[in-house]
């Protein structure tokens, strides 16, 4: 579950992508010079990049603290396992 100040900081970030995949549209569009639109792709991966952390922090912080301290031995193990597949699917990122 997201609190408020997590929930604001994501979809600020993900507006300013949106504004930045427009702007590769454009781009796009307008035949802009291909080193222009690398360099703005690799700034909305870089947004993108900061949402996913801001979400792992989130994640490890509620859910999985909240399981070590107060879930049982089975709840405690789902989590752990659910961030593990998670560090798995980004760890060549």
């Amino acid at each position: 579950m997201l609190d408020d100040e997590t929930k604001g900081k994501a979809l600020g970030r993900l507006r300013r992508i949106e504004g930045q995949v427009q702007g590769l549209q454009r781009m796009i569009e307008a035949e802009a010079y291909c080193v222009d639109i690398l360099l703005q792709i690799s700034a909305v991966q870089g947004v993108l990049e900061q949402v996913q952390k801001l979400l792992l922090v989130r994640l490890i912080e509620s859910c999985v603290a909240d399981a070590l301290r107060s879930g049982g031995k089975s709840e405690r193990q789902r989590k752990i396992d659910e961030l593990l597949d998670v560090f798995a699917r980004f760890g060549g990122r």
